[in-house]
């Protein structure tokens, strides 16, 4: 796998960690990623006004893409809401890698190798195992099969619009293709958070700490443009894969600024996920 495309995975994974913590202290998580979301479009029609639109041949890849980036939003949201994050979460981001894998190699005939393959499936694990150390420490409570499947629909959407973009900007400028996407993307989202919640729930996330879920929110565009422009030099499925480092640096910020558990569980799932993603990086 590229030098160049490793770098970029690992930036953007780093400022994905970034504004999910800036996100996670807010009291009200979901509008406030609704708010994020929003300020994410404002942010990309501003830059489009000086970059001009994606070519034609781009725009079913980016209305599809937003189509899925919403239904995983909403996804998201219900599953949070009905399931414990430490069943969601270990199931949803873990697997998602195993799935764009698949999708790879059937829709972009992407050809892996034996060490890329490895290298995916220690990612996977080393998620699994980070994203478990929750479920274990509530073992005594009853696993619904419902959250399960919940989860796995969520990892399917991610893989599925990540096969999508990795797709479109191997034809076509990932800047103006990723800047159009998230212009669309509030326009289903913010629908959802007032049907949901009500205008006034909603608009109140604005009247707290604005520099917050701004900053957030610029810090979301840039983080998947880098990815959009690793997909454009590197296979998708690796790319996928590398890019869950996230999860890790995750736990870091976590562990740093929110007074969390690292723990031994999360420190051994770091260093399966670190040994993947050298393993892609020589053999993949």
């Amino acid at each position: 796998m590229p030098l160049p495309a490793i770098i970029l995975l690992l930036i953007s994974a780093s400022l994905h960690a970034l504004w999910n913590l800036l996100l996670k202290r807010s009291q009200e998580k979901y509008i406030a990623m609704g708010w994020q979301v929003l300020i994410s479009g404002v942010f990309a029609f501003i830059l489009l006004l000086f970059i001009g639109l994606p070519p034609r041949s781009m725009w079913l890849f980016a209305i599809i893409s937003m189509a899925l980036e919403a239904v995983y939003f909403i996804l998201l949201s219900n599953a949070y809401t009905d399931n414990d994050f430490s069943l969601v979460y270990p199931i949803a981001r873990g697997t998602a890698p195993a799935f764009l894998m698949l999708w790879s190699v059937l829709f972009l005939k992407e050809e892996l190798t034996l060490g890329g393959m490895i290298g995916i499936g220690l990612v996977v694990c080393g998620m699994v195992i980070i994203g478990a150390t929750s479920l274990l420490k509530a073992r005594g409570n009853q696993i619904q099969l419902k959250g399960i499947v919940t989860a796995l629909s969520v990892a399917v959407v991610i893989s599925l619009y990540t096969l999508i973009d990795g797709t479109a900007v191997k034809n076509g400028p990932p800047l103006s293709y990723g800047l159009a996407m998230f212009m669309f993307v509030p326009i289903l989202t913010t629908t959802y958070n007032v049907r949901r919640y009500g205008w006034r729930q909603f608009a109140s996330a604005w009247n707290g700490p604005r520099i917050p879920l701004i900053f957030a929110a610029v810090l979301g565009v840039v983080a998947y443009l880098l990815a959009l422009f690793a997909y454009t030099i590197a296979p998708v499925s690796y790319s996928g894969a590398v890019r869950e480092v996230s999860v890790v640096i995750g736990a870091f910020l976590g562990w740093q600024f929110l007074g969390e558990k690292m723990g031994g569980m999360r420190v051994l799932g770091s260093i399966i996920i670190f040994a993947g993603i050298v393993t892609i990086a020589l053999f993949g």
